[in-house]
């Protein structure tokens, strides 16, 4: 089931962007990525209090931690993260592109 990285996109087309709501920081993506795209960390105070009340609590049961993609530039879209994610909290978005400057 596992994906080797020959079958892996070029990286910078996607990226892994994290439902904060969902994620309860189990790192099954951190563990199964071979790009090293994921940290663990506890949430900031203004981070926690966006959250809707039971993300927080759910935060809170789970110890304050949650996945961040902190070398998304580096993800080569195999999907790994995605399939690990028992809350599917990830999901892979394309990367936003500047329109091309106009002339005139």
């Amino acid at each position: 089931m596992a994906k080797d990285r020959s079958e892996c996109k070029a990286p910078g087309v996607l990226q892994p962007v994290i439902d904060r709501d969902r994620c309860e920081g189990k790192a099954d993506c951190a563990r199964v990525c071979p790009y090293d795209v994921f940290e663990l960390r506890k949430l900031t105070a203004d981070e926690r209090r966006v959250l809707p009340l039971l993300a927080r609590f759910k935060l809170f049961v789970h110890g304050g931690k949650q996945a961040f993609a902190v070398n998304a530039p580096d993800c080569h879209a195999c999907g790994l993260c995605v399939q690990a994610c028992p809350e599917k909290a990830i999901r892979l978005a394309a990367v936003g592109r500047v329109p091309a400057a106009r002339s005139g």
